[in-house]
């Protein structure tokens, strides 16, 4: 019998010998391409995108883009409204990259596309927002927040009580947080529809504050993130383009399908309307308007099953003490 001294080995084997220094001359070369060129493609790009937008077709069905507000009821579209501005000025707070904001939107819509919050339960609904931020921030940052660190107005939810709600995400959305977005598309589509582009740097940035306006607008779950993008691309680059122009520059990519024209088209009219509205209502002082978000903006260039939606109940995501409610002192 072999000694087992014989067949072991030193863990630091195990380890790998790159230090500190080859990864920051890799960010370095990756910033300086980028930078560099923004339109820049890969040579295999349109085979990745292609193969992205089969796995968003399995994850969609037949949904390509449908023009409705998120949420049928009106308490429930203005308490999302909220939500969703809690969750991108709280990932500003927290420096996250604009994806992860966004993608935990589109956790927020996924669970309430299974399940469904009783009326005029605003506490579920800060909850809910928290725990969709948490999740994502685990997914895309570095740098992750404690539990204790995320602030919401009127409620001090516990750690524990926020980890109950993120399990309860999970096992709704079945464990799949590596959902698609439109910042998965939008360098590809870039290239693609404006390579004449003199200012790509501000067309990326009005393409992203339009997709977040779409977030603000529409639940996720009902447009495909190809779509979005591609409206929001079309969109920042020519508020006026007609029918038959936007087909030949849709086109350039072969691997769209006509009714892909449609949806596009129907989305980039949306998007029209959404910046139309937003010209003649004036902005709050005090919030960022999802339309002229610049900030981190180049740093995003670096399926529901049928039948009734479970009810949300506190017993859901904790025992069946209520979350502590702030009293705020005269």
């Amino acid at each position: 019998m072999r000694d087992f001294a014989e067949t072991s080995f030193s863990l630091s084997t195990l380890l790998c010998q790159e230090d500190e220094t080859c990864l920051n001359q890799l960010e370095d070369e990756s910033k300086t391409s980028v930078e560099s060129n923004p339109c820049f493609l890969f040579d295999n790009d349109d085979e990745y995108v292609e193969n992205l937008i089969q796995k968003e077709a399995h994850c969609f069905g037949s949904k390509g883009f449908k023009d409705c507000p998120a949420s049928g009821m009106s308490w429930l579209k203005t308490t999302r409204l909220d939500a969703i501005d809690w969750i991108f000025n709280t990932g500003a707070v927290f420096g996250f990259q604009l994806q992860t904001a966004y993608l935990s939107v589109t956790y927020f819509d996924g669970f309430l596309s299974k399940r469904s919050i009783d009326d005029k339960k605003l506490w579920a609904i800060r909850l809910l927002s928290v725990a969709c931020l948490s999740l994502a921030a685990k997914m895309e940052e570095c740098k992750i927040p404690a539990l204790s660190d995320y602030s919401v107005s009127d409620y001090d939810f516990e750690s524990k009580v926020i980890q109950r709600m993120e399990l309860l995400v999970l096992n709704t959305l079945e464990w799949k947080l590596g959902a698609i977005t439109p910042f998965d598309y939008l360098h590809y589509f870039i290239s693609k529809f404006c390579a004449d582009q003199l200012r790509p740097k501000e067309l990326a940035s009005n393409a992203i504050g339009l997709i977040v306006a779409m977030a603000k607008e529409n639940d996720l779950m009902d447009t495909r993130p190809s779509i979005i993008a591609a409206a929001a691309v079309l969109a920042a680059s020519d508020g006026q383009l007609s029918r038959k122009i936007m087909e030949l520059k849709m086109n350039v990519i072969s691997f769209l399908q006509s009714q892909d024209y449609e949806y596009i088209y129907s989305c980039y009219d949306f998007m029209q309307e959404i910046v139309e509205r937003k010209d003649k209502t004036p902005a709050p002082k005090f919030s960022n308007s999802p339309l002229s978000i610049h900030s981190n903006s180049m740093e995003v260039l670096e399926t529901s099953p049928v039948g009734t939606k479970r009810r949300l109940t506190f017993s859901d995501s904790s025992d069946q003490s209520y979350p502590t409610k702030k009293i705020h002192q005269p």
